[in-house]
């Protein structure tokens, strides 16, 4: 029976508003099939040790080896940057693929015809219009690299401009560089021999139609594909060679069922993995940009086509890193380039940075001229946080004219309401204080003003959303309120979190095992007088009503159940809680005379520990809470009250910290 792929897991491959259905059947398959080392080991270099699995983190560079993969447990995990996940987990991570994606990838791998139900007329059109151009697109390519490297003007005109530039032949195939002969129709020709159609050929931008004859639309060009994130080529963007005045100079793929101009960045897909593991995205303008910086060994760039940058762009960025450093000419125009669209940047959570070239060079020629360790030493000693960028620059702008100091305050203030999510709040009262000093004015002030833009965008979100309702939207929350401040036992909940994943640990590790004659641990643990809607973490609350519905219906549940399931917090909290097996040396015990207990032998106290540490948290939580009504008290005899309560609380204390063998401090 087919199943629904969550929304939030599904692919964006064919457009925002697309359900997929992949049937039940099909995911069976897949994960019968999965074996976490073989896919690992397609991009990791895996060694044996034990019973595990150990290489190079491909998340972040280290030199000596933290990453490791459990076979039994299926799941792997860096010591030493902590990502962790399942294979599928490892496939969305490393390519950056949607979890359709990363299932259509596995299914790839190992043969299996994916199970999809029936699709609607307009989606199958929409569909194979999209793998037509792909088609169509993927030829072009070909032509066009052909061209540039195996006939005579290719070679003469493109490859000896790329050569100019300084491109080697790796750099030039790498990004598959390509030429176009300056014939009327030679691409276009070659195009209809093969068979393809011109409504696609046109839709492409490819070819254009003139007097009702095909006509190649990049003759006497230079060819920069633009791929998307999986590597397909799916537009182009072509330079003219000759000095021509009436033409542009460089002409781009026009919007097509691939191609959205305001959703791409420009090698995207070369840089999506350097971009992780440098844990920065280098944005520059142009496409010889890119591929210098690259050719230097600097492959955390991509370019935005020197366009303001959109939600979408940031959006994709923002997969890959929250650390943007823009890197533009340093002349007037380059300083207005690097500030538009960035408080979109600051929306999104993006920690913007800028760093502009000086000379009136761009970082083509710059990192050309000085060479890529000096251009990675620039970058680090330049780049300044976008706000107080702007402010410089605006302060230089404004003088002393007191009307343009008033509009760059409110234009700051503005700037400042975009960092409106709760977990940057510090950053924001950072920014408030230090603008306030820089300004020389009342930091209460700019405060009020900061949440008179927050305000005025809320409720011009709200009257898109619902007119009728706008004229009773609440004030926002004033920036000098700390977000959480107000609830209760914070600190609490924080420290009883550990222990609920610790009991979820010891169900997954050892929930089929046998307690004793008549039940199995899962059994025990359900049993136990643990009251489960204490239970603050809602994910480990998630995992423990579902583990203990499947007990309760007769089935043992594997572990893998959790570490593959359907909602990504449950089995990102599976894969986390999960333990590595430590390997002992079968020589240990001849060596330094020390019996070695295995974990499998003392699952019991493993148990018994997990429950009685939660119940210990839980009961110290209560104690402080039965103390705060105790202060509070109004007559005595809700001070007794509180009293006898304290007292059966602190047996129950000294019960299981007596079981535990801890000793009470306090």
């Amino acid at each position: 029976m087919p199943v629904f792929v969550p929304f939030e897991r599904k692919s964006h491959l064919y457009g925002a508003n697309r359900r997929l259905l992949i049937s039940e059947n099909t995911i069976q398959q897949i994960l019968s099939r999965i074996d976490i080392v073989d896919i690992v080991g397609d991009f990791v270099k895996l060694k044996k040790r034990g019973a595990n699995y150990l290489g190079l983190c491909p998340f972040h560079n280290e030199k000596t080896p933290s990453f490791t993969v459990s076979p039994s447990k299926e799941i792997y995990k860096c010591f030493g940057c902590g990502r962790s996940g399942n294979a599928i987990g490892f496939i969305m991570e490393h390519e950056k693929y949607s979890y359709v994606e990363a299932i259509r990838w596995l299914a790839q791998k190992y043969n299996i015809e994916v199970e999809e139900t029936e699709l609607s007329p307009e989606i199958v059109a929409q569909r194979q219009l999209a793998e037509s151009l792909h088609i169509v697109n993927e030829f072009a390519q070909e032509y066009f690299s052909h061209t540039l490297f195996e006939t005579e003007e290719g070679q003469a005109v493109g490859l000896s401009y790329f050569q100019e530039r300084g491109f080697s032949e790796d750099i030039i195939r790498k990004f598959q560089l390509g030429y176009n002969p300056d014939k009327r129709d030679a691409f276009a020709r070659a195009a209809l021999k093969k068979g393809y159609s011109i409504e696609y050929l046109q839709k492409t931008g490819l070819v254009v139609t003139r007097n009702g004859e095909p006509a190649d639309n990049y003759r006497g060009r230079v060819i920069f594909p633009v791929h998307n994130q999986t590597g397909k080529v799916i537009g182009f963007g072509a330079r003219i060679l000759k000095s021509n005045d009436r033409a542009p100079k460089y002409i781009n793929t026009p919007e097509n069922q691939l191609y959205v101009k305001s959703k791409l960045l420009y090698g995207t897909y070369f840089a999506r993995q350097a971009i992780s593991q440098a844990d920065e995205c280098l944005l520059v303008e142009g496409y010889t940009d890119v591929i210098s910086l690259h050719q230097a060994g600097i492959e955390n760039v991509v370019a935005s086509g020197g366009t303001s940058l959109t939600p979408d762009q940031l959006r994709l960025i923002k997969k890959y890193t929250g650390n943007l450093t823009i890197l533009y000419d340093g002349d007037a125009a380059g300083v207005k380039a690097a500030l538009r669209g960035l408080d979109l940047a600051l929306e999104e959570g993006l920690n913007v940075q800028l760093a502009l070239i000086p000379d009136k060079e761009d970082p083509d020629s710059y990192v050309r001229r000085i060479g890529a360790g000096a251009f990675r030493d620039f970058i680090r000693t330049h780049k300044k946080d976008f706000i107080f960028f702007k402010l410089e620059v605006s302060l230089e702008e404004a003088g002393n004219d007191p009307k343009r100091k008033s509009e760059l305050v409110n234009q700051l203030a503005e700037t400042i309401s975009r960092i409106n999510k709760t977990e940057h709040f510090t950053l924001q009262q950072d920014y408030i204080r230090q603008c306030s000093e820089i300004l020389k004015i009342d930091e209460q002030g700019l405060v009020s003003l900061v949440n008179k833009h927050l305000r005025e965008r809320l409720q011009k979100q709200e009257r898109t959303r619902n007119p009728a309702a706008a004229a009773v939207l609440p004030e926002a929350a004033p920036a000098t309120e700390m977000p959480g401040e107000a609830e209760d036992g914070a600190e609490l909940l924080l420290q009883d979190d550990k222990q609920e994943r610790g009991l979820v640990r010891v169900l997954l590790e050892h929930g089929h095992r046998a307690w004793d004659e008549h039940s199995t641990v899962a059994q025990h643990i359900f049993e136990a007088p643990l009251e489960y809607d204490l239970i603050d973490n809602a994910v480990v609350r998630r995992i423990l009503e579902s583990y203990k519905a499947l007990v309760e219906a007769g089935q043992q549940p594997e572990t893998r159940f959790f570490i593959y399931h359907a909602d990504p917090e449950i089995s990102s909290l599976a894969v986390a809680v999960l333990h590595f097996p430590y390997e002992v040396s079968p020589n240990w015990k001849d060596m330094h005379e020390i019996e070695v207990t295995h974990r499998d032998s003392v699952y019991k106290q493993d148990v018994s520990s997990a429950l009685n540490y939660l119940l210990l948290k839980k009961i110290k939580r209560l104690l402080n809470e039965n103390q705060q009504d105790m202060e509070k008290a109004a007559t005595p005899e809700e001070q007794m009250s509180c009293l006898q309560l304290h007292r059966h609380l602190k047996e129950m204390e000294y019960q299981i910290t007596g079981r535990l063998g801890t000793v009470i401090l306090k």
